[in-house]
């Protein structure tokens, strides 16, 4: 963990000097924090969508003869999804908790709507994430619904690294902004279960989703 912060601290040291070389650096760099909902897009497990949290950095290069702009952005998040398994020996279907953490560094662009109050953002994002926790060890022994020997505790081992895409928009002025985002995983987040030794004959495909609300403060 260590060496991943200090990757990151060099990263923005890195962009944020070199970019100010050659462009007008007008916002600096903003905090923001808010509200996740993820979820993961999968037909071989029955999810359900959680809230949680998220706060990132930004660093912001304007350019002003241009008609974007683009900013570096460092993000944590710890966020929630709900899995619908089965008790031994029951017949009632449950949706248990799973937390999930994620590190994702992005390089948007920021498509000009209303100069320095309204643009359109999207760009390219990297993801290292945990594994899934179980919330309720309790249940570790569950059965996931449509599986007759895998149980709760045997799909948290999904894959560590992930390509996503954003989109979203920011709204505000200089020194406030909120901003929407939708994140899609473009690689299978689930690939590392089918290394799994289940009896059964499984092929996990899954892409994250996750829809982001922020408030950023610009210094």
């Amino acid at each position: 963990m260590k060496k991943l912060n200090l990757f990151v601290a060099i990263s923005v040291l890195f962009v944020t000097v070199s970019m100010s070389q050659n462009y007008r650096i007008q916002n600096g760099i903003g905090i923001y924090g808010g509200v996740t909902q993820f979820n993961i897009d999968t037909d071989d497990l029955a999810t359900t969508s959680e809230s949680g949290w998220l706060a990132g950095l930004a660093a912001t290069v304007d350019l002003p003869n241009r008609w974007y702009n683009l900013s570096y952005n460092i993000q944590l998040s710890e966020n929630k999804l709900g899995i619908a398994a089965i008790p031994l020996g029951g017949t009632q279907t449950e949706s248990i908790d799973y937390k999930i953490f994620t590190a994702q560094i992005a390089l948007l662009g920021h498509i000009k709507i209303i100069k320095n109050h309204l643009t359109i953002d999207a760009g390219p994002m990297l993801q290292y994430n945990s594994n899934l926790e179980l919330q309720d060890e309790s249940k570790e022994n569950y059965l996931i619904s449509n599986y007759n020997t895998i149980r709760a505790n045997e799909i948290t081992e999904i894959s560590r690294f992930n390509v996503n895409g954003a989109v979203g928009a920011s709204l505000g002025f200089d020194e406030f902004k909120l901003r929407a985002q939708y994140i899609y995983g473009f690689t299978n987040i689930l690939s590392k279960l089918n290394k799994e030794n289940f009896t059964e004959d499984v092929d996990f495909k899954g892409n994250q989703s996750m829809l982001v609300l922020t408030a950023m403060f610009v210094f």
